[in-house]
């Protein structure tokens, strides 16, 4: 099978070399594709030197743009399955294997973080009211519906080709994979928060609730 991973950056530079060179030890360089969504830093350089691929958007464009970007250059170069990984060290690239095992059998594999005592509350919480919220429209039962360690084969992405340019991407691909019905498994990660801050607020899980009713209506 031959997989890519998809890594989306933005004003990363202090981590963005890492990441690649761990990625590195799990897959070709050539199949690591870092998207710099149009950094004001040094992201874009300081991946090129670590020999992998990288793309870079002149424009800050959201998530869910370069999760497509890089999806849609891995498809070009011949990809059977893709996983995405986020810049910041939140997730293990030495999870690969885990995720490439589980796509062998599945569609749509989903990473899942135990809650801790490192997880904010505010994120426990929208974690579970859009997780109720998924559950209900499209019968999916995701334990941690914004984790964005995830891995999908390509015919997989081509059925749930999203729209979202920003954070609520993660959830569109799952309501998407609930409407096509999609097989599914779960990938447990180590849950690791570098930075409390970021994350899904109220608000956010609101609005993405109310996408979610337009995904269900229209899509």
């Amino acid at each position: 099978m031959k997989l890519y991973a998809i890594i989306p950056a933005y004003n990363e530079e202090r981590h963005i070399q890492e990441v690649a060179e761990r990625a590195k030890k799990q897959l070709s360089n050539e199949s690591i594709i870092v998207v710099d969504d149009g950094s004001k830093d040094k992201t874009y350089e300081h991946a090129k030197q670590t020999g992998i691929t990288a793309i870079r958007h002149v424009t800050n464009l959201g998530k869910g743009a370069a999760l497509k970007t890089g999806a849609e250059y891995a498809i070009s170069k011949g990809a059977d399955a893709l996983i995405f990984i986020d810049s910041d060290l939140q997730h293990m690239p030495e999870d690969i294997p885990s995720f490439a095992k589980a796509i062998g059998t599945t569609d749509i594999a989903f990473g899942y973080r135990e809650p801790n005592s490192q997880m904010p509350a505010v994120l426990k919480f929208g974690n579970w009211f859009i997780g109720k919220a998924i559950k209900t429209l499209f019968g999916m039962n995701i334990k941690d519906t914004q984790c964005g360690y995830r891995a999908m084969t390509a015919q997989a992405y081509r059925q749930i080709k999203w729209t979202s340019p920003d954070y609520s991407v993660e959830s569109e691909m799952i309501a998407l994979a609930g409407k096509h019905k999609l097989k599914y498994a779960q990938v447990p990660i180590e849950t690791i928060y570098i930075d409390k801050y970021k994350g899904t607020t109220v608000m956010d899980g609101i609005s993405i609730v109310m996408k979610m009713l337009w995904w269900k209506i229209t899509r």
